[in-house]
């Protein structure tokens, strides 16, 4: 069975080489991953046909920009590894896995995402104090979305 990071490593890669589509089967075990497009903004229509083009996109660099902001300022982001669900806690009648101002070590489950009917615990990877949690619990977040703001 794949491992969490395993299949990051596969998204990485996937992200890397702006793959739209990706399949691996291995000892019984089979991955698939399918880039989401979101909508576009504008579309045509012609009869019996339609044709798509977007309208604006958000710049890549100043994504980047404000990551490199985050990181100066001794912030940490902890990402979504997935698409999925995520979830706050382990059970819907659990306490949440972590709150504004929890302490967190680098090897502490700080959500859970499912996909496709999988529970995937999110560990923290860094140690320090979790200053804000950007999702909501029952949202689904695509891969890459930051996901909690720490400060080291």
């Amino acid at each position: 069975m794949m491992n969490i990071k395993e299949i990051k490593q596969l998204l990485n890669l996937v992200s890397e080489h702006d793959l739209a589509e990706f399949e691996l089967e291995r000892e019984g075990d089979k991955i698939s991953i399918k880039k989401y497009s979101p909508p576009s903004m504008a579309t045509t229509v012609i009869p019996t046909t339609s044709m798509t083009a977007p309208v604006a996109n958000t710049p890549a660099a100043s994504v980047k920009e404000s990551e490199k902001t985050m990181q100066s300022d001794n912030l940490h982001v902890i990402k979504s590894p997935i698409v999925g669900t995520y979830y706050s806690a382990p059970s819907p009648d659990s306490d949440p896995f972590i709150s504004v101002g929890s302490k967190i070590g680098e090897n502490d489950t700080v959500c859970i995402i499912e996909a496709m009917k999988v529970m995937n615990e999110i560990k923290a990877e860094v140690s320090g104090t979790i200053e804000e949690i950007l999702v909501e619990n029952g949202q689904v977040v695509e891969f890459g979305q930051v996901l909690f703001k720490v400060k080291k």
